[in-house]
């Protein structure tokens, strides 16, 4: 058998190569490599190699921000190299490991679409057995071993291949592989073909290195100078204390006050600037006279430094299980919301970290926005700090007053954090929605810093005038609606919605919660009152039908008071048993009447659904035509959209009128008035667009609208119904005024699974594209 004839492998490499364009730094012959691929062209591209000869050809990109790049963006030379093994990863992703075996160059491109495939040239070394590439080779190692002595970032393998390499293209292309030399450099190295260049121009870098790492050590000495000094001068301070204390001098109540806060400010261990500037003022303190007006302004400034947490704050501890159940103990319902902040806990929790999302509580008067905020603070085990800015007009209120001014004070952030003495507590800003602005500046502009993550954790106070950092502080805004908050404040909260209480919530709220607290604020029983069903049925209905409790609880506080008078004044025996008979008795005449829920009754009159401050609200529409000069009159405090949606709504009726058999001079023969009651209140935005179109039309055709039927919807000038915001506040309402049957706009169906099933029940909804649909469905 004869002879079988070795052949070296980079005899076998094929003219051909397929090619993938890779980023970063070059990969040099010699090195074995993993590489990461993620595109699906490049995996195609690696698959078909391993089908043919396993061998890839590596070229870098020139302009890496180009994501798509031709062949004109590659560089010309680059390296082939022979895929050792591909794993397959879970992303859809694979991770190959290459052998890079030697450089090539393209000589021209046999497809110029992917899979780039290419006609190549192979390089070899030119220059190499020369007196002069000897002497640089043993050159570049000697530093080398020296570089790797004194840089711990060079691994025990890497001294082991510096030694193991014998030719010396190959150990001048794995040193440029390892140190820190720019991506386009390394390609010119990688272009070099003359072993005697590269050599001298890795020996160039290698020196670069070494006068990087003597400016490294040269910088270490001079810190390490500055910690021994600062530890002398710490044992030389300690001694002197202790001397001090041993000949027992005399202190006075100044002595005493400036103990006091040179122990406190050493326990704080600050750094930095605090330090340089804390310092300073403790020892303007010690010099001054204590009768001068500064010792004061300084000695507050001390005590207010001292009295603030600066400490890192302990690790939250708290048990999700218990978290939930403080939630249901303290509010019922608002399922939706619950669920939200438990989400918020558990991340929380995961994340075990104390700075995130800022939480804005939005709804009407009453729905439990603060009591809430107490119930989180609960959950969390954190002490609970509540100010409103309602009203507030200057923004030194939340920055401080700067310490110039007489009588200045911190601002209201860190006299909370003083008063709490913890860096993580829970801050309720509350009506974040009313704050004012004024020409002492504008406080919702204040906020911005604070409430936003990235730059809370340096807050300078004006008063304080050093960074502290208050991203530990979990922050809950309250608002009644969020049309008048700024929008870069907006964007830094999370807005949470709590929507208002249906009649058969209200009652259950008052049951479990209201009347006990109520019975027992007027020095009641719970045994002397006891109220069936259908009486705090007729209180939710007739007495207190908004959106949140407050009005309801000031109607049982109003019982309670008055039988609290006859057992008092009367001497009536308890118990009393209140019904809605003798409702009146105690509350005074119903302030809803039934015959106020509003119905349609004739033509021209079509009810809409309305979103305010106060939650869901129903808005009844009336027009009426009057003989003579041509246009629409608008009446009811209608904002400027409100007027535009109303003037759109006239002028596709009459487009469309004849089509619904309204003669063709009936609106140019005619003024329309269209009214919406309630003159006293004002109403703005578009989502009465297809009610006024509806009332409009109605009135032309003189037909009647549908009974119990309520509809809400933007409509453009070519009939296309548009979505609308706070659709379950407006199914509250709704289910408040009796309405069986509600018109929504198509876009907001998918809206109708955020509502609960108790609050859509017996209401049947119909999603509508085009005014026509509504047509269709209001007659």
């Amino acid at each position: 058998m004869p002879d079988k004839q070795i052949v070296p492998a980079d005899q076998l490499l094929p003219n051909r190569l397929f090619v993938i364009p890779t980023m970063g730094k070059p990969v040099f012959p010699g090195i074995f490599t993993p590489m990461m691929i993620e595109s699906e062209q490049d995996i195609a591209v690696i698959d078909q190699s391993l089908s043919e000869n396993s061998l890839i050809g590596l070229l870098r990109i020139k302009d890496e921000e180009n994501e798509a790049p031709s062949v004109d963006d590659l560089h010309r030379v680059g390296t082939v190299g022979k895929i050792v093994k591909k794993i397959n990863l879970p992303d859809g992703g694979i991770n190959v490991f290459i052998s890079t075996l030697k450089r090539f160059k393209v000589k021209k491109y046999l497809s110029e679409k992917t899979p780039y495939l290419a006609a190549v040239d192979y390089l070899d070394d030119e220059n190499v057995d020369t007196i002069e590439v000897k002497a640089l080779t043993r050159s570049i190692i000697s530093e080398m071993k020296q570089l790797s002595e004194d840089n711990p970032l060079f691994s025990e393998e890497m001294r082991l291949s510096m030694v193991n390499i014998d030719q010396p293209g190959k150990i001048a292309d794995f040193f440029s592989s390892i140190l820190n030399i720019d991506r386009d450099d390394q390609q010119k190295i990688l272009e070099t073909l003359d072993v005697q260049k590269r050599l001298e121009s890795v020996l160039v870098y290698i020196k670069k290195e070494q006068e990087l790492m003597k400016i490294q050590r040269k910088i270490q000495n001079q810190i390490n100078e500055k910690i021994e000094k600062n530890q002398r001068e710490y044992f030389l301070k300690e001694e002197l204390k202790a001397i001090k204390q041993e000949l027992g001098m005399p202190v006075d109540a100044k002595s005493g006050e400036y103990l006091r806060f040179s122990e406190a400010i050493e326990k704080f261990s600050f750094t930095g600037e605090i330090k340089e500037q804390v310092e300073q003022e403790l020892e303007k303190f010690k010099l001054m006279d204590p009768n001068s007006s500064e010792f004061v302004v300084t000695r507050n400034y001390l005590d207010t430094i001292v009295s603030l947490p600066w400490h890192a704050p302990e690790p939250e501890e708290y048990d999700m299980k218990e978290a939930a159940a403080i939630l249901d103990r303290d509010h019922y319902g608002l399922e939706d919301v619950k669920e939200r902040i438990l989400e918020y806990l558990a991340v929380r929790k995961l994340k075990k970290d104390n700075k995130g999302s800022i939480i804005c509580l939005v709804g009407a008067p009453g729905v439990g926005k603060t009591s809430i905020g107490k119930s989180i603070a609960s959950a969390l085990n954190k002490e609970f700090f509540r100010f409103s800015v309602g009203g507030m007009r200057d923004e030194a209120e939340i920055k401080g007053h700067r310490r110039t001014y007489v009588g200045a004070m911190p601002g209201k952030v860190i006299q909370g954090l003083k008063i709490v003495k913890t860096s993580n507590p829970v801050f309720m800003i509350d009506e974040i929605d009313k704050m004012g602005a004024s020409y002492q500046g504008d406080p919702s502009s204040a906020l911005l810093e604070v409430l936003d993550p990235e730059q809370n954790i340096a807050f300078r106070d004006h008063y304080l005038d050093l960074p502290f950092d208050i991203s530990n502080i979990l922050f809950i805004a309250t608002a009644n609606t969020l049309d008048t908050i700024p929008r870069p404040l907006l964007d830094r909260m999370e807005i949470i919605r709590l929507s208002g209480y249906i009649e058969k919530e209200k009652t259950t709220i008052a049951k479990k919660y209201l009347i006990p607290k109520s019975i027992q604020k007027t020095g009641l029983k719970r045994k002397d009152v006891k109220y069936s069903a259908k009486a705090l049925s007729a209180i939710a209905v007739n007495y207190a039908r908004e959106a949140g409790m407050r009005n309801y609880e000031k109607a049982l506080d109003k019982i309670h008071r008055k039988i609290a008078r006859k057992v008092v004044l009367e001497k009536e025996k308890a118990p009393f048993q209140i019904e809605p008979e003798n409702l009146e008795e105690y509350l005074g005449k119903p302030v809803f009447r039934e015959d106020e829920v509003k119905v349609v009754s004739q033509p021209g009159t079509a009810i809409g659904l309305a979103w305010t401050n106060f939650g869901g609200d129903t808005l009844f529409i009336e027009a009426i035509n009057v003989p003579g000069k041509e246009g629409i009159k608008l009446t009811g405090q209608m904002g400027k959209v409100m007027q535009e949606s109303a003037g759109i709504a006239y002028t596709y009726v009459r487009h469309i009128a004849r089509k619904y058999g309204v003669s063709a001079d009936y609106f140019s023969q005619n003024m329309i008035h269209l009214h919406i009651p309630e003159g006293a209140t004002p109403k703005d935005g578009p989502s009465a667009g297809i009610t006024m179109a509806s009332a409009l039309l109605s009135l032309a055709t003189g037909k009647m609208l549908r009974k119990k039927l309520a509809m809400t919807g933007e409509m453009s000038l070519i009939g296309k119904v548009l979505p609308i915001g706070g659709l379950k506040e407006k199914t509250i309402a709704a289910r408040r005024a009796g309405i069986k049957t509600i018109l929504i706009p198509k876009a907001n169906e998918r809206d109708l699974a955020e509502i609960p099933d108790h609050i859509k029940k017996g209401i049947s909804f119909h999603p509508v594209e085009t005014m026509e649909e509504v047509i269709e469905k209001i007659f």
